[in-house]
């Protein structure tokens, strides 16, 4: 039997699995791995990153890439470090709690978690036993992710995809507890398992009137964020920020930064923001989930349209830098390494 909050995910496309993005765009991956004579063509669109960002790269090793002033402050722990002597890097990093923490190599906010105490943090490491990232928490107001892609024998980019990250909050009204006002709100009520367990402790807490309680704060579609299409904020000024910071980083021209800022204006102008993360071949112009704006078919049409960019780079790397395909058959195996690794996290959760 499919409950009512099942059936509304099936019956809303933002909500569909990967798998019905990019099924049917196949055909249009194998002619262009016609066309470009190889099918890992595009391994080649960012040799600053491995396989160009196909989720197999190290997190901490891709944000080092970033200028200091842009990225925020991290460490790499490795499985079964001592505990007192994490808490000693982090004094050396001034990283302060809260903080976040996330697997080096992991996506759609897998195990992504803000954690505010000692205790919680050597729980979180005991219980996950990986390469984990530890990130300052950044108390910026708002969250978006930038699709920028430049071909490699040109000066300037192009910005294709802007989305805006709304973060799930209710309003309480002074009588309902936060579980009832989760489950009355239209979009909370959709992730109220993953609410649960992380307001455990206070969903009888009843909110007081007008007070705004947000319900997360990691930016991914999967923790309940909704993405909004900003793309009426592509600009000439954000073109050249982000032509400054493609060119900052030696071997990157394709892929969405995922930013945190204060206002719109710092990020357009380069002044102040974060970027939390760089992502490669496999990112998404998440616009596209905005379904309020956006059709399914449409979101198929945006991917085609970015896979055309993608092959443009990768051959332009290959004929023009040398930059060199990775064999598909090792390309492969990655993903399948990946895809075993994702299951063996998910079985610790």
């Amino acid at each position: 039997m499919i409950n009512k909050t099942t059936l509304e995910k099936y019956l809303n496309w933002e909500y569909w699995p990967t798998s019905m993005f990019y099924v049917p765009n196949l055909p249009y991956a194998f002619y262009l791995a016609f066309r470009a004579k190889h099918a890992a063509f595009f391994s080649a669109a960012n040799p600053a990153i491995k396989s160009s960002g196909n989720g197999t790269e190290s997190k901490y090793e891709t944000i080092q890439l970033v200028p200091e002033k842009y990225r925020p402050k991290s460490i790499l722990v490795l499985p079964k470090s001592n505990f007192s002597n994490v808490l000693k890097e982090l004094k050396i990093a001034k990283i302060e709690f809260p903080l976040i923490a996330k697997p080096d190599i992991g996506f759609r906010g897998l195990l992504v978690k803000k954690i505010d105490s000692e205790y919680e943090l050597e729980e979180y490491l005991n219980n996950y036993p990986i390469n984990i990232i530890i990130q300052e928490f950044l108390d910026y107001e708002n969250e978006c992710g930038v699709f920028y892609h430049r071909k490699p024998n040109e000066e300037k980019g192009r910005i294709s995809s802007v989305t805006l990250k709304n973060f799930i909050s209710v309003t309480g009204d002074g009588e309902s507890t936060l579980e009832q006002l989760i489950l009355n709100d239209k979009r909370a009520k959709l992730y109220i398992d993953l609410f649960k367990a992380i307001h455990k402790n206070k969903l009888n807490d009843i909110p007081k009137i007008n007070e705004m309680i947000k319900l997360t704060v990691i930016g991914n579609h999967s923790k309940g964020t909704q993405f909004i299409n900003g793309n009426h904020l592509i600009s000439k000024k954000l073109t050249e920020t982000f032509d400054q910071l493609s060119h900052s980083i030696e071997g990157w021209y394709y892929g969405r930064v995922d930013i945190k800022y204060n206002n719109f204006n710092e990020l357009e102008t380069g002044l102040d923001y974060k970027v939390l993360e760089i992502n490669g071949i496999i990112a998404e112009p998440t616009h596209i989930y905005d379904s309020e704006n956006y059709t399914y078919f449409n979101a198929l049409k945006e991917i085609r349209q970015h896979w055309q960019s993608l092959f443009q780079i990768s051959v332009a790397n290959h004929n023009f830098k040398k930059v060199p395909y990775k064999s598909a058959r090792k390309f492969i195996n990655e993903m399948f390494e990946l895809r075993n690794y994702i299951s063996s996290i998910k079985k610790l959760q």
